[in-house]
């Protein structure tokens, strides 16, 4: 018997060659996603700990400590530096100011002072020299980038109106930490440069290296006595653990989502296994019946079929492993490029573990194995008596639809719309939209269940649009077999439904963005600062008020208050004439006409949370608001305020602003007005000038970035896909020689029968990509719709463009993947066909 299965491995060989390349790209993607997983993980565990780097002892002040603000007292560095066992120590601390770039214009900068022990320098030096002077400073190679900053430039921070300048003398890499992800610049000087800049220190963290044969147990034991209580001294190693423990699980939450879909593509690869089995038995029903008559057993039949899957999952696992490597590489790639500026440098690691290569192996043989146990046991049901007679079509075998699956396929499609009603109901955005998405699966499953019987409804509909012989006759060869169509349509199906419903979701996220940014926008323009430190001075908007046309100027001010009705009581203030024209968030209730200094437009569901509403009093700041509206924006923290109010909330005299809006006097010509407004904020290095329309471009940008990301995941399921029809094709030309030189010798000519093959392979195609559209939008609203609230409601939109790109390309890669099994069956002979068994 293992003679025969080898003989028919060599036989077959060309057929099975799609399948394997199918099942070869899903395991690829498995691979590829663990490889990527273990590589961040390193990369993860590499930046964290080059924080710990060399440190044998660190210095920290207690969560709970009452003199957080303040920082580790300075002459505790010279209590530990004077330690017995101490070979070295440095503070750790950093402050903020205005990075001047070479467009003249300020970016927040974080400055850190540069380890005087050159093993506690948690930074790899890649040009230049570190500082050694007071006015050096070496600058992290992504601020180079941005900023357009490289050696030898002179350096210009801002502090309190104060203009310090230093000399570029290096750049260098930082390890990952909340300040290198902060999405600042990042400035090392020496510490004394760091004092010109900040007078004020504010250590919040001191290392120690230990002098050579001193434990780092016994060094913190000899620090903890130097220093006295009310300080937490840990080891290097527990410093390093705890660094770790508070990233650990960023590395899995991208594996776990890198890995959805990779289960999308094993899915795919598995219906085309499953599909090509399912013909190759049909196909072969009078060599098993041969089988059966010179003593093969049902059990060595079945066997040898489920071989043929090992055989082939071994062969697709070897070429997906190494498949693997490249696909993390290009993700590696895609994911340094969606990153922004300088993410082309990302370093590309191809961590391979003996976990990574025994799931690639197991899956690769398991998921073609499994795929392969339904036809393996059809096959043992051919009769010996079947050897007698020519080999049958296989419409028999595979288009038959039992009253079993409809009722699985009920109870299912019932168990999902249940999930959805749940999901609906919830009021959280979280668990909505994971109960919701895991419903849509749940009902995904029960159409794939049902689509022999929608299949050939839909073929029908497609074929009576079309004319001419070859393409009636395509659409009866998509409609001979549903099940088969349907399985092979199944794949692609599931790969455009994702692809639309994650289109429609993001699509409906951008409508409701741009709503909501024309909503907040009743003002021509906005100035704001982009350095949180250095505000908008009143002086500044004085000038802007003088410019020609500009009717109104209203400033923003933020203030953090506090309440013991509110959890978060930070609120926003405006100038009251402002409110209601200016600014016009959502109402739930009341009105914002006529705000006075002691009133509040409170957010709605911190008034539910409260039990406040209209009419309610509210202490903040030991002042005392009465709540005139509810709005539902969130954008302004727990409310808003006239300016006065705000100002009296504040702690410290209020320097500047935030935010000015702009309203342009009627009839004024936007474009020249622009003009006068940017040679006003020329004359501020912070100031920055944005319209509604820059800021729906930059979040659409956002959007465009997370889908170009997704949809290079989801792509790869559809090339799978598109293998699967490619095979059904080619697995239906063998099948249907004698038929197709029948065809000839009536008549038909080679294009004829090319063009029958091409239209069978495009309206496939559209079956599945139709389908799955239809599935996709109606899943992305059910999505939209559980994610929705009383506060926030999203608007939802179908991207048309998007959907018919998606139809386009399904339809050229239908006509590619029918390329070769139309040109086989051009080239077979009339007279060969017609003398097939």
């Amino acid at each position: 018997m293992l003679k025969t299965i080898l003989a028919g491995l060599r036989a077959r060989t060309a057929r099975l060659v799609l399948s394997s390349i199918a099942i070869a790209l899903g395991v690829a993607f498995v691979t590829g996603t663990l490889v990527l997983g273990d590589a961040v993980e390193a990369q993860t565990r590499d930046n964290f700990a080059r924080s710990a780097r060399n440190v044998d002892a660190a210095v920290h002040l207690p969560d709970n400590s009452q003199d957080q603000e303040k920082g580790i007292p300075a002459d505790v560095l010279q209590k530990i530096r004077a330690t017995q066992g101490v070979a070295g120590a440095d503070s750790r601390e950093f402050s903020s100011a205005a990075l001047i770039g070479s467009d003249n214009k300020a970016r927040n900068a974080l400055l850190q002072p540069l380890p005087t022990t050159e093993k506690l320098r948690d930074l790899d030096l890649k040009d230049g020299k570190f500082p050694a002077k007071a006015d050096e400073a070496a600058i992290d190679v992504k601020t180079a980038q941005t900023a357009k900053l490289k050696v030898g430039d002179k350096l210009k921070l801002i502090e309190n109106e104060v203009e310090h300048t230093f000399t570029i003398v290096g750049t260098y890499q930082q390890g990952a930490s909340s300040m290198s992800m902060s999405g600042s610049d990042h400035v090392v000087v020496t510490p004394e440069g760091l004092r010109t800049v900040i007078p004020d220190q504010r250590i919040y963290e001191i290392v120690a290296v230990a002098k050579d044969g001193v434990t780092q147990q016994q060094l913190v034991d000899n620090i903890t006595k130097a220093i006295g209580t009310g300080y937490e001294v840990q080891t290097g190693e527990q410093l390093t653990q705890k660094t770790l423990e508070s990233v650990g699980d960023a590395a899995g939450d991208i594996k776990s989502f890198l890995l959805a879909f990779a289960a999308i593509s094993l899915v795919v690869a598995g219906m085309v296994i499953y599909n090509t089995f399912t013909i190759l038995v049909a196909q072969r029903t009078k060599e098993l019946a041969l089988l059966r008559c010179v003593g093969a057993e049902r059990g060595q039949v079945f066997r040898s079929v489920l071989a043929e899957a090992v055989f082939m999952g071994l062969a697709a696992s070897v070429l997906g492993i190494l498949g693997g490597l490249g696909v993390s590489a290009g993700l590696q790639a895609l994911v340094g490029t969606v990153g922004g500026p300088g993410g082309g440098d990302v370093e590309i690691r191809l961590p391979i573990s003996w976990v990574t290569i025994a799931a690639g192996f197991g899956v690769g043989v398991v998921v073609t194995v499994l795929a392969a146990v339904l036809p393996a046991r059809r096959a043992t049901k051919v009769a010996p008596v079947a050897a007698l007679r020519s080999q049958p079509d296989s419409h028999d075998d595979v288009a038959r639809t039992g009253k079993v699956r409809v009722i699985v396929a009920s109870v299912i499609a019932l168990i999902g719309g249940a999930a959805v009603y749940l999901g609906l109901q919830q009021e959280k955005e979280e668990p909505a939209m994971f109960i919701t998405g895991g419903a849509t699966m749940v009902l995904l499953l029960a159409v794939l269940l049902l689509g022999p019987l929608y299949v050939p409804l839909v073929n029908r509909l497609f074929g009576k649009a079309l004319h001419g012989v070859p393409a009636k006759l395509a659409s009866a060869n998509a409609g001979r077999n549903p099940k088969r169509t349907a399985a092979t349509t199944a794949a692609l199906m599931i790969g455009v439904t994702i692809v639309a419903m994650v289109a429609v979701v993001a699509g409906s996220g951008r409508q409701t963005m741009n709503e909501q940014v024309d909503k907040r926008f009743p003002a021509d323009y906005e100035v704001s600062s982009n350095v949180y430190s250095q505000p908008l001075t009143p002086k500044f908007a004085d000038e802007l008020a003088k410019v020609k046309n500009v009717a109104k100027i209203a400033p923003e001010v933020m203030a953090f208050g506090e309440s013991d009705k509110l959890k978060y009581a930070d609120v926003t203030g405006y100038p009251a004439d402002a409110i209601g024209s200016l600014v016009r968030p959502e109402l739930a209730g009341g009105t914002l006409t006529g705000l006075k200094d002691n009133e509040i437009a409170l957010r709605e569901r911190d008034a539910k949370d409260s039990g406040l509403s209209v009419g309610s009093s509210l202490k903040i700041n030991d002042k005392d608001f009465k709540v005139v509206a509810l709005i539902k924006d969130n954008s302004y923290g727990a409310g808003i305020v006239t300016l006065p109010a705000v100002q009296g909330l504040l702690k410290e005299p209020l320097k500047g602003y935030q935010k000015l809006l702009v309203k342009l006097a009627p009839g004024t010509d936007i474009t020249a007005a622009r003009a006068d407004l940017e040679r006003v904020i020329a004359t501020s290095p912070v100031a920055v000038l944005n319209s509604a329309a820059e800021t729906k471009a930059e979040l659409n940008a956002q959007i465009d970035q997370v889908l170009l990301f997704i949809w290079a995941l989801v792509g790869l399921a559809l090339i799978i896909a598109l293998f699967g029809i490619a095979n059904t094709l080619t697995l239906s030309v063998l099948e249907r020689t004698r038929e197709s030189a029948l065809l000839r010798a009536l008549g038909l000519t080679r294009g004829q029968l090319r063009q029958m093959l091409v239209v069978e392979s495009i309206l496939m195609a559209l079956i599945g990509a139709v389908v799955g559209v239809v599935l996709g939008a109606g899943f992305g609203w059910l999505l939209v719709e559980a994610i929705s609230n009383s506060e926030f409601q999203i608007s939802f939109s179908i991207p048309f463009g998007q959907i018919g790109i998606m139809l386009g390309l399904a339809v050229v890669a239908a006509v590619v993947a029918a390329a070769l099994p139309a040109r086989r069956a051009a080239r077979n002979s009339v007279v060969a066909g017609m003398a097939e068994a």
